[in-house]
């Protein structure tokens, strides 16, 4: 089932490829890409880094790609602590337990 949903993802992602034209760098980013710089960028408070990465992909892509982020993270952390990902997901928003 992660298979097909990984290849499925894969095809997205190539469809979801921007250009960027910069005097510094000329290459494609993708929304993975995109996804983790904006994240990392918003936990700095660095808003050059995150008005850059807005421009790389589509609004879109870039939501598609914070989520997908935000699964993989909880899902690293419930195996680190030995926990749902549920009781992660809820403990780092600060929601009691359900």
């Amino acid at each position: 089932m992660f298979d097909r949903l990984r290849k499925s993802i894969g095809g997205f992602v190539k469809a979801m490829r921007a250009d960027v034209d910069t005097s510094k760098d000329k290459r494609q980013h993708n929304l993975f890409e995109a996804a983790a710089v904006y994240v990392s960028a918003c936990a700095e408070d660095d808003q050059d880094r995150i008005d850059e990465a807005t421009t790389w992909v589509s609004p879109e892509a870039l939501s598609f790609g914070v989520s997908e982020l935000a699964c993989r993270a909880v899902i690293a952390l419930a195996r680190e602590r030995d926990e749902s990902p549920q009781r992660v997901a809820r403990d780092l928003l600060g929601l009691p337990a359900a």
